[in-house]
């Protein structure tokens, strides 16, 4: 009968999540949802030494924003626990003298001086069947030997015994059949008695094995170990449950070659971090897409089309559902996929659009306080309506002036100061100012001012036609010197719609204030 799918994300409290696990986590609730399947949260807490307070913590509120939910696991229940690595010693403890006791493993005393020194005499050192027994290990020792070091309490490891020339086939979703010569396979320690915990070899396969996992899809970096798990999976006679593999492609720099980094995100500007990370040990504050501004929306899509694509005819927005219905592993990409950061600020921008206007306000409203602007809900969607849609101007890293549409909600502000702060000076070096306010400007916007000044009704409704109709019988064009009265420069929205959310008051200080400035 075939098994009901049901996959794992395991990461390491030893820090924050980082986007490429995002994507691992991703591809795998994808396969889990398109299967009827489960997915499993799974804490890897066995090195010990390398723990992080606050990581665990960090990576579960991580999944709750970006909208990726598991299955059962830690802080979500179920009944194949403990789901924290730390908690299954007992566990492992069996499956270890089970190996123990069947000559699939042995007890190794070699110290870490004795390591080094025999790599200092054997080029590219590698401890299997042709240095084992040069060793001071179990195999090489006699049984009184080793028993009077472990009644001294001597530390030890157990490592895996890996028999020589075999080849071992690894049956990979996405890379296919990938095989390797067991001879290259080294001992690999598989538990330490210093702490009393495995390692990450043994305590996978023990997992996987019990919380009874289908299909294991990781990174590429995990591929070179694949074939040692093919080879423990046999010894544990589990050889007809085991999972099938999947090996993610790498997500890679931007620029250059090499594995996307926290440097390359802070050379080139972007999060490689889905929220903020406060590290308690450095105090160092590291970027996160959540507070940049990024909908959890837009990086899950970003994220899914890094190393799979749903082939022609469908469009690169996709909801959750619709990646669902469209995933297939074994359409992923071999090869890295390039970090493109530029892409996924316009996969932010066609989500944010696509928001209704009052759905921007409560960051909006954040980023006016943080001006020291105070303005009503109503308001600040009004300004999001006309000014969501602009195109802004910034400079590049080559210092090259170059356009963009607006992809954050931080965007907005230097589009959108001259609403809530009157212009106080005027650039008379600016294209547009130097071109808009001729000799007849003056003149020309106290009569309009007489003009707006005569309206009861100063809606758009109500202004416009007023002035369309005073324009077109005085046969000028009085538009581009209006804009530079009430903004001060060459941007903005409809000169009626602004107005109107001015209001007459405004507007007619905003003028006379031109007026007798550039004079």
């Amino acid at each position: 009968m075939e098994r009901k799918v049901r996959v794992r994300f395991a990461p390491s409290p030893t820090g924050p999540l980082h986007i490429g696990g995002v994507r691992t986590a991703l591809y795998n609730y994808l396969f889990a949802r398109q299967h009827g399947g489960d997915l499993i949260f799974r804490i890897e807490d066995t090195d010990s030494g390398r723990f992080v307070p606050g990581a665990e913590e960090y990576i579960i509120e991580s999944f709750k924003w970006l909208g990726i939910k598991f299955d059962e696991g830690v802080s979500f229940g179920g009944n194949k626990g403990p789901y924290r690595q730390s908690e299954r010693r007992d566990i492992y403890r069996r499956y270890v003298k089970q190996l123990l006791d069947e000559g699939h493993a042995y007890l190794a005393f070699d110290t870490p001086e004795e390591l080094n020194a025999k790599r200092g005499e054997i080029e590219n050192f590698q401890y299997d069947a042709s240095t084992r027994m040069s060793m001071r290990n179990s195999l090489s020792m006699s049984k009184e030997e080793v028993d009077a070091l472990l009644a001294s309490g001597a530390q030890y490891v157990v490592r895996f015994k890996v028999t020589p020339g075999e080849d071992v086939h690894v049956d990979d979703i996405i890379r296919g059949d990938v095989t390797i010569n067991s001879s290259i396979i080294d001992d690999k320690v598989l538990y330490k008695s210093a702490d009393d915990l495995p390692t990450y070899h043994l305590a996978n396969i023990v997992d996987d094995h019990l919380m009874e996992v289908t299909h294991v899809i990781r990174g590429e970096e995990w591929l070179p170990s694949a074939p040692l798990h093919v080879l423990l999976y046999r010894a544990f006679g589990w050889a007809d449950t085991q999972p099938r593999f999947a090996h993610l492609p790498l997500l890679l720099k931007p620029v250059g070659n090499g594995k996307l980094s926290k440097r390359d995100g802070d050379k080139l500007g972007f999060p490689v971090f889905p929220l903020e990370w406060h590290d308690p040990v450095s105090g160092e504050v590291s970027s996160g897409y959540r507070e940049k501004g990024y909908l959890p929306e837009a990086v899950v899509n970003f994220l899914a089309l890094l190393g799979w694509n749903p082939g022609e005819g469908h469009d690169e927005l996709m909801s959750l559902d619709e990646m669902v219905q469209l995933f297939d592993l074994s359409k992923c990409s071999k090869n890295g996929a390039k970090f493109d950061y530029v892409k996924a600020a316009w996969f932010n921008h066609q989500y944010l659009i696509r928001r209704d206007d009052e759905e921007w306000v409560p960051a909006f409203d954040k980023l006016l306080k943080e001006q020291g602007i105070s303005a009503t809900a109503r308001q600040e969607t009004e300004v999001v309506r006309m000014m969501k849609s602009k195109v802004i101007e910034y400079v590049d890293g080559e210092n090259n002036k170059k356009k963009r549409n607006i992809s954050f909600v931080s965007d907005l502000w230097p589009l959108t100061e001259f609403f809530f702060r009157a212009p106080v000076s005027f650039d008379r070096e600016d294209k547009f100012v130097r071109k808009s306010w001729t000799e007849s400007s003056a003149d020309e916007m106290r009569r309009m001012a007489d003009v707006l000044a005569s309206v009861d009704d100063f809606t758009v409704e109500g202004v416009k036609p007023v002035v369309d109709a005073w324009v077109e019988q005085q046969g000028i064009k009085p538009w581009n010197a209006w804009r530079v009265c009430l903004v001060g420069k060459g941007q903005g929205p409809d000169m009626y719609e602004l107005a109107a959310f001015l209001g007459k008051e405004e507007t007619l200080r905003r003028m006379q204030y031109a007026i007798d400035t550039l004079c």
